[in-house]
């Protein structure tokens, strides 16, 4: 699950990072608006924290670029101007949410989820598909009724990505450009095959499926 920080504050960015990545999400930090352009080109993103005072202009504009051209990724507002006219400027801008500083880490994550939950179509935190249920907060899967099984912070990341794009035929290069922010070394590509085969211990071999030449698929009934 990837995600796009737009933040040119040095020290607010790299906490905002650490406090993404130590909840489960890969991070691509844009410090202006000509980086954030740049990586929407090349890069997909489940959702955008975007500032909207940056060095060299609007994050609103950019914004409504975006929306203009048909991304429909959900984005969240995260900006200092704290009027009622500011957050509904921003709403009906294009954002999906709007949060102003300063402001608790923990009400971020919470809005992040949210917006991730209701991209996805879910009401609650645990996530079921073709009876596996994942749950996001404890990081931790099981099949039907069966007993839960801890996941490693890559197991969590991987099995979520599957679950919240189901019955789609995902590469190995796409899974590790979800799985890794461009600052990070690359990983081999059959690094993927080694969490595939961890977690189909738990799913069982028929959940996730292979598709020779092009990646792998969950399957949905």
């Amino acid at each position: 699950m990837k995600l796009l920080l737009l933040e040119d504050d040095d020290l607010l960015a790299e906490s905002l990072v650490e406090c993404l990545v130590d909840n489960g999400y890969r991070v691509d930090l844009a410090t202006s608006l000509r980086v954030a352009r740049s990586l929407m080109a090349t890069e997909h993103y489940e959702l955008a924290i975007l500032d909207l005072g940056l060095p060299d202009g609007s994050g609103l504009d950019l914004l409504k670029l975006w929306r203009k051209h048909g991304h429909d990724l959900s984005v969240l507002i995260l900006t200092a101007r704290d009027t009622w006219e500011d957050k509904v400027v921003g709403l009906e801008g294009g954002a999906d949410d709007y949060l102003t500083k300063p402001f608790h880490e923990a009400e971020l994550i919470a809005r992040v989820r949210a917006l991730l939950r209701r991209k996805s179509g879910r009401l609650s935190r645990e996530m079921t598909l073709n009876g596996v249920s994942l749950d996001e907060a404890n990081q931790r899967v099981r099949v039907g009724g069966g007993t839960w099984h801890p996941l490693t912070g890559t197991e969590f990341l991987l099995l979520r990505y599957f679950m919240h794009h189901p019955g789609r035929v995902l590469s190995k290069d796409h899974l590790l450009n979800q799985l890794y922010a461009l600052d990070q070394d690359a990983a081999a590509p059959n690094l993927i095959e080694v969490y595939i085969a961890r977690l189909r211990r738990y799913l069982g071999k028929s959940t996730i499926q292979t598709r020779r030449g092009q990646g792998y698929v969950f399957v949905t009934p």
